[in-house]
């Protein structure tokens, strides 16, 4: 489960992606976040881990969206 600044970090990358045919920069997401720019990269850190984009720290700019939307719960809770 992301947190609230994983999940409105990937809504912006897919806004970005839909809307304007192109993926925000690290500097486009710290204005749209309002974070400095290492907490943005420690988010897409997560966010490559978590296998909702391909990322490099070598290479900031460069982000590929793979899911837009964070993946629901499969694990459900039986009541007994």
């Amino acid at each position: 489960m992301l947190s609230d600044i994983e999940r409105k970090v990937l809504r912006i990358i897919a806004n970005f992606s839909a809307g304007r045919r192109r993926l925000p920069t690290i500097d486009e997401l710290c204005v749209k976040t309002g974070r400095s720019r290492g907490g943005v990269m420690e988010v897409l850190d997560v966010l490559a881990r978590e296998e909702y984009i391909e990322w490099d720290r070598m290479r900031p700019d460069d982000i590929t969206l793979l899911e837009a939307w964070e993946r629901k719960d499969t694990f459900r809770w039986q009541a007994e």
